[in-house]
């Protein structure tokens, strides 16, 4: 595997090989890579989870892994991503994991550099690496992703979360449903009411409300958003015994989410985050072992 961009770049016998390769590591530990590799991580959105979590990853692979912080960089003198990357090459960095506001902006990059490149989130484009960690959760709780029923709430039309998991969890046999205002549908069919069915789904998947895409122009206010859309706790204790609440995070108490339930029994956030680590250093695993 050179370059890990998008879901839809993934054959299903890649996503199991990835997901088999992260339980053995959530099981047994970190294993040391042979040779000496470069990495770093290029992020011009805020992170917290994706960038300390790839961090983690890679110093658990005993990685070297370069600082970049873009308020620190030529970025802010005009240079394009494309010659941020082709300087990397030039000092010897093996793979980037960037996040960047362009959707597709890797499109730009592959044919033209010999550094791999791990897409950490473009745009309202793709977020593979959040979806496999997803699916690793989801597997990891009914063993299967076969028959079950996920719901999906939230800021469809912006969620990259949303369009790389309508992508996996439809190809693995899961039945995907969205819930959204009709305004944030994207181009997903999608329904605009909980209703008892959706419920009484295997996993209901939180979305955050992505204000910063929205130019401060939403048309509700938090506690309506609340009320018509969100997870409240009266809601909550309609869902199966075994069903599981999950949320990408961050995640806006009170809102998509009510507060009591981020850390319930029923919630997998906290879980998804350490199941993180776990998926990165698989992907990354995969990623640098191809380049030999």
């Amino acid at each position: 595997m050179e370059h890990f961009l998008s879901t839809k770049k993934l054959s299903t016998e890649e996503i199991f090989s990835l997901l088999d390769r992260a339980e053995n590591f959530s099981k047994y530990g970190s294993r040391e890579l042979p040779g000496k590799y470069i990495v770093s991580n290029l992020f011009f959105e805020p992170s917290t989870r994706t960038k300390m979590s790839f961090e983690v990853a890679e110093r658990k692979l005993g990685l070297d892994v370069i600082p970049f912080e873009s308020g620190f960089s030529s970025a802010l003198k005009g240079e394009t991503l494309y010659d941020t990357v082709k300087t990397f090459e030039a000092i010897g960095v093996d793979a980037l994991v960037i996040r960047h506001s362009d959707e597709g902006y890797y499109e730009e990059l592959i044919g033209r550099t010999s550094v791999s490149i791990i897409n950490g989130g473009d745009g309202s484009g793709q977020h593979p690496t959040q979806s496999l960690l997803d699916l690793f959760t989801i597997r990891e709780e009914f063993g299967t992703f076969e028959g079950l029923n996920i719901v999906i709430a939230g800021d469809i039309a912006h969620s990259r979360v949303a369009k790389s998991n309508a992508d996996t969890l439809t190809r693995l046999g899961a039945h995907v449903t969205f819930l959204c205002p009709k305004e944030w549908k994207g181009n997903f069919e999608a329904v605009h009411e909980w209703n008892v069915e959706m419920l009484q789904s295997d996993v209901v998947m939180l979305l955050r409300v992505q204000h910063e895409r929205h130019d401060g122009k939403l048309t509700f206010t938090k506690e309506a958003y609340h009320d018509q859309y969100g997870l409240t706790v009266e809601r909550a204790k309609k869902m199966k015994e075994n069903a599981i609440i999950m949320h990408p995070a961050p995640f806006n108490r009170g809102v998509e989410i009510d507060e009591d339930l981020i850390e319930c029994r029923k919630s997998r956030i906290f879980n998804q985050m350490e199941n993180g680590v776990y998926v990165r250093m698989a992907i990354l695993e995969a990623i640098l072992n191809g380049r030999n």
